[in-house]
C-alpha cells in the first residue's frame, strides 16, 4: 500500500505550470485580435462617418447585400461589393485549382521510390523560395516586368520576336481578363511549394506495407494513387482547402499592389480591398466605417459557413457510424437491464 507522502505526490498537478507557458499569448490575443473583433461588429451597426455614429441598425448590411437601405446609393454599394465578392472568389478558385494539381503532382512525384530523381532535395528548396518573399516585392517584380508599355520586358520581348504589333502591347495590368490572371499566376507560384511540401508530409506519413502490398497486388502507380495515396491524403488535403479558402477569401496585398500608379483596377477589388478603400475613404468624414465593418462581418460568415459544409462533407463517416452502433448498443444494453430489475 502506498504511503501517504507517495499519495501526495502522485496527486500534484503540474497542469497549472502549462497555463502560465501559454497564458501570455492569450493575453495577447485578447488583446490585439478579440476586441478588434467586437469592435467590427459593433462599428457594424452604427453609421459610416466619424461624426455620425448613430446606431442604424442592420442598415449597412441592407445595402451592402441587398441595395436597399436608407441612402440613395444603396443599389451603387450593393453593386461595389457584389464586384468584389465574385472578384475574390474568382481569383481564389483561379490559383488554387491549378495550385493543388500541381503539388499534388510533385508531391506524389518526389516521394515515389521509383522515381529515382537526383538533386530532390534542390528542387524541393527551389520551389518553395517564392513562399518566402514579400507579396510586396513579387507585386513589384511582376509590374516591372509585364507592364503595359512596348518599354517593359516581357511586351518588348514578344514585340521583338514579332508575336504583337509594337503599336499594340498586351494589357497585363490594366487589362480587365489580363490582370487577373496574372494575379491568379503570382499567387500558384507563391504557394505552390508551401502546398507540395504539406501534401508530401501527408503522403510520407502513409504506412510503406501498403504500397508494398499494392505492389504484391499487381496495383499499377496510377491504381495506388486513386485507391491508396488520395484517400489517405484527406485529412491534410481538407487543411489544405481550408487554409487556402481562408486565405483566398482575405486576398488583399497582391490584388491592391498589382497595378500601375494610381490607376487601380476595379477588376483586382477584392472585399478586402473593398473593406480597405471604404475605411481610408478620402478624409475622416468621408470614411464608409460602418460598409467596412459589415463587409468584413459578411465576409467573415461566409468563411465559417464554408468552412463548416467542407468539414461536414470530409468527416469520417465510417467513425461516426460505429459511434451510433455503440450508442444504439449502450441504450438496449439499459434498457434490458432494467427490464431485468437491475440498476445500473
Amino acid at each position: 500500500m502506498a504511503s501517504a507522502a507517495q499519495s501526495r505526490i502522485k496527486s500534484i498537478s503540474y497542469a497549472k505550470y502549462g497555463y502560465m507557458f501559454i497564458a501570455p499569448f492569450f493575453l495577447v490575443y485578447c488583446f490585439f485580435q478579440i476586441w478588434p473583433l467586437i469592435y467590427t461588429f459593433i462599428l457594424s451597426f452604427k453609421g459610416n462617418q466619424a461624426n455620425n455614429a448613430a446606431w442604424v441598425g442592420f442598415d449597412n448590411y441592407s445595402q451592402i447585400l441587398f441595395g436597399t437601405g436608407s441612402s440613395q446609393g444603396a443599389a451603387g454599394v450593393h453593386e461595389e461589393f457584389a464586384r468584389a465578392l465574385g472578384n475574390t472568389f474568382v481569383l481564389w478558385f483561379g490559383n488554387f485549382i491549378p495550385q493543388i494539381l500541381l503539388s499534388l503532382l510533385l508531391a506524389v512525384w518526389f516521394t515515389d521510390a521509383k522515381v529515382k530523381l537526383p538533386g530532390k532535395g534542390f528542387f524541393k528548396i527551389v520551389m518553395y523560395m517564392p513562399n518566402i518573399i514579400t507579396a510586396a516585392s513579387v507585386a513589384a517584380l511582376y509590374v516591372n516586368l509585364f507592364g503595359d508599355s512596348k518599354y517593359y520586358f516581357v511586351n518588348s520581348t514578344l514585340m521583338k520576336l514579332g508575336f504583337i504589333a509594337e503599336s499594340d502591347p498586351i494589357q497585363f495590368v490594366a487589362g480587365p481578363t489580363a490582370s487577373k490572371v496574372m494575379v491568379m499566376f503570382i499567387q500558384t507560384w507563391l504557394w505552390f511549394g508551401n502546398t507540395m511540401i504539406m501534401l508530401m508530409s501527408g503522403i510520407m506519413g502513409i504506412s510503406p506495407s501498403l504500397f508494398e502490398a499494392a505492389d504484391i497486388d499487381g496495383a499499377n502507380s496510377t491504381q495506388q494513387f486513386f485507391k491508396i495515396t488520395l484517400p489517405l491524403l484527406q485529412p491534410i488535403m481538407v487543411y489544405t482547402l481550408v487554409t487556402s479558402m481562408i486565405g483566398g477569401l482575405q486576398m488583399f496585398d497582391l490584388p491592391y499592389l498589382y497595378h500601375n500608379g494610381a490607376n487601380f483596377s476595379k477588376q483586382l477589388e477584392t472585399v478586402a480591398v473593398y473593406i480597405y478603400y471604404n475605411f481610408n475613404k478620402g478624409t475622416v468624414d468621408q470614411a464608409s466605417y460602418g460598409f467596412a465593418g459589415a463587409a468584413s462581418i459578411i465576409i467573415f460568415a461566409i468563411t465559417a459557413v464554408l468552412g463548416s459544409i467542407t468539414f461536414y462533407m470530409n468527416r469520417d463517416k465510417d467513425a461516426i457510424a460505429k459511434k451510433k452502433q455503440r450508442k444504439k448498443a449502450e441504450k438496449q444494453m439499459k434498457a434490458k437491464m432494467k427490464q431485468g430489475g437491475l440498476s445500473i
